[in-house]
């Protein structure tokens, strides 16, 4: 087989991540960090990239190298790893799922005008959402998905790049008569520095989805790749996602920062402002085309998201609360997996409904969770793939060092982040 027949067999897992990544971290987050603070947090999202990819990386090592999850590996720590890790999904995923489900539908809404059309039904829009991504995953699975993020994430990645390159070209638009630069190190700003980080690219946590999927695309193609070839197509899809946010905060830096201009907290408005940022630089024309390509990675972040969730739960809970023997049986017939899905559906769109248009809060709370449980996943992937793999499939010496430096980067900013949340007054800026 040669190597591009090989690479394309191994093609999947690696845009899947991109494609998860490149929604909320990127259309919103980084987006929220160019209009506010210019390029003053380029920073964070910089540091965030580089400090974390370690952790994400390891769950590709791990599948590859071992044929099973990094689930199976977190009870090779102990059954109280598990229990942890179980505990960590379940408390956060309900939040995230929202947090990505509102901005889709905020998405979908500007797109097809749902709320100009069925006024006083707000929720419309996530109905319509949660049930097409249900359907899609009950249904057809990683198949369906795989192929649908490949088309998607190729569009947006086409629409973005010729977006930023057309904005540097044409320059930062004017600032505002007496435009003042907010404060970087004031509480607001610290507690949205950590936000902006949660998702950056995505959750630590969701480091475990790697590892399910380079599990699922070698039972899907029928190619077990070289741990090289795995490694190879996972860094071309997370420094995608690393590049295309310093995109997203060129945008907003070039064309919202200093005008006056806030983005909107309603989602619908929001995603109409991305959109506009866009069509500001590539002409009215081009609306269409840039708010079907930013639904399509958006809804394709949600389908990820609910597939993500549903596989590391289905996992954990068969490899908790039964024996080898029945997860086994079990995974066959995917009845936890729907279940899975299903349940946090409902949970999800029932935090939406409490938030309804405090957009921005529901993404800020989400992100900032995963940001808090970045640091304990950071420590025990790290483990696992030092103690746990053969030293020719482990982690070289520079990898290893940047998996200690990105340990202590994590655990510093969630204990800045705790103080500025609740005792800001120790704040020494």
């Amino acid at each position: 087989m040669n190597k591009l027949t090989a690479f394309f067999k191994t093609l999947g897992p690696g845009v899947l991540f991109a494609s998860t990544a490149i929604g909320v971290s990127h259309l919103v987050q980084s987006t929220r960090a160019g209009a506010d603070y210019g390029f003053a947090l380029l920073w964070a999202v910089i540091l965030a990239n580089v400090f974390k990819f370690p952790f994400f990386e390891y769950g590709s090592r791990y599948a590859n190298a071992t044929g099973t999850s990094i689930i199976e590996g977190y009870k090779k720590i102990g059954r109280w790893m598990l229990a942890l890790y179980f505990l960590i999904t379940v408390c956060s995923m309900f939040f995230v799922t929202a947090a990505v489900g509102a901005v889709t539908a905020g998405f979908l809404d500007n797109l097809f005008g749902i709320s100009a059309a069925f006024p006083g039904k707000p929720l419309l829009a996530t109905t319509l959402l949660f049930i097409v991504c249900l359907g899609i995953l009950a249904i057809g699975r990683f198949a369906a998905l795989d192929l649908l993020i490949k088309l998607i994430g190729t569009a947006l990645l086409i629409s973005t790049l010729a977006a930023f390159i057309i904005t540097l070209i044409r320059g930062p638009v004017p600032h505002a008569p007496g435009f003042t630069p907010p404060p970087l190190w004031d509480e607001k700003s610290i507690l949205f520095i950590i936000a902006l980080m949660g998702w950056m690219p995505t959750a630590v946590d969701l480091s475990s989805w790697n590892s399910l999927w380079t599990l699922e695309r070698i039972k899907q193609s029928g190619y077990k790749p070289t741990l090289r070839e795995t490694l190879v197509e996972f860094n071309l899809g997370y420094w995608i996602s690393a590049a295309l946010s310093i995109c997203f905060v060129t945008l907003g830096a070039y064309i919202l920062y200093g005008t006056g201009q806030k983005m909107p907290d309603n989602s619908a408005l929001f995603a109409n402002e991305v959109v506009e940022l866009y069509t500001a630089t590539m002409g009215s024309w081009s609306y269409f085309i840039i708010a079907t390509s930013a639904f399509s990675i958006m809804f394709s972040t949600s389908i990820g998201v609910f597939d993500g969730y549903a596989r590391a739960l289905e996992r954990t809970s068969e490899l908790l609360f039964f024996s080898e023997e029945k997860a086994t049986l079990m995974l066959k017939d995917r009845k936890v997996y729907l279940f899975s899905l299903f349940s946090l559906a409902i949970g999800a769109y029932l935090i939406i409904s409490v938030f309804s248009n405090k957009m921005k809060a529901l993404v800020d709370l989400a992100t900032s969770i995963s940001f808090l449980i970045a640091p304990v996943i950071a420590v025990v992937n790290f483990r696992l793939v030092k103690k746990h793999l053969q030293p020719e499939c482990a982690p070289g010496w520079a990898l290893q060092i940047l998996s200690y430096a990105g340990i202590a980067f994590l655990t510093g900013f969630s204990i800045l982040y705790l103080i500025a949340r609740f005792i800001p007054e120790w704040l020494p800026f």
